[in-house]
């Protein structure tokens, strides 16, 4: 499972579980390609007659997508499930091959997103699905642009103490309350969420070993890569 969470705020904890935390570029002619220095490519598979607005960094996007890794292999798509895939562009929710590849994006377009590791789940990749190190393709159709709620500060949410900083404890217990919240939405039945609550430990160990740079048992706000507020 690449980029789907439960909820925004237990998808951003997803997001960070999974060591991303968590595809701006390229204005592309019709099936032509581009190649940004950061290693992403963005192929344009269909572009609409009528284009009324284009994503933008904050807008919330509807689309359907499917992952592959270069073999070919799928480890996830929106339409296996018939249910398109919403989130705040820009700001963290999903990988940083998303954030970056889908903006200037018409509402009917298909995109092909070519992401290399660093912009994906980097060299640890994400559970048994994604190996580290993978190269990640996505086909992605938009479905739908609209304004955005105010981002969530889950910093501050997390800081229990108030103190600025995150530790453990307190990532382990919000870690803990979302999972619990996103099993009680999908009805006790979500897998996912299941093995995810299993892994709680484990899991708390990969966001502090992406998140606290300075391996000084804290996540500062400055270290955050979730959504957060400037002001403290």
């Amino acid at each position: 499972m690449a980029v789907r969470f439960v909820n925004n705020n237990a998808g951003v904890v997803l997001a960070m579980c999974r060591t991303v935390l968590l595809v701006f570029i390229a204005v592309l002619v019709l099936a032509s390609a581009d190649q940004n220095q950061s290693g992403l490519k963005v192929e344009k598979l269909y572009v609409p007659e009528v284009c009324d607005a284009k994503s933008k960094i904050g807008d919330q996007l509807t689309m359907h997508y499917t992952g592959t890794l270069v073999d070919g292999t799928k480890f996830d798509s929106s339409l296996d499930r018939d249910q398109p895939f919403t989130f705040q562009l820009g700001v963290g929710q999903v990988i940083k091959g998303w954030d970056e590849g889908l903006v200037d994006m018409c509402v009917g377009e298909k995109r092909k997103l070519t992401i290399p590791p660093e912009l994906g789940y980097g060299e640890k990749g994400a559970g048994n699905v994604i190996p580290g190190g993978a190269t990640l393709l996505f086909e992605v159709e938009l479905i739908n642009i609209s304004d955005s709620p105010p981002t969530a500060n889950v910093f501050k949410e997390i800081d229990s103490d108030h103190d600025n900083q995150l530790s453990r404890e307190e990532v382990s217990e919000y870690l803990r309350k979302q999972m619990i919240e996103a099993e009680k939405g999908s009805g006790g039945d979500s897998e996912e969420v299941k093995k995810i609550m299993a892994d709680h430990d484990k899991l708390v160990e990969e966001i502090f070993q992406h998140e606290d740079k300075d391996k000084n048992g804290f996540i500062s706000h400055d270290e955050f890569s979730g959504p957060k507020h400037d002001e403290l």
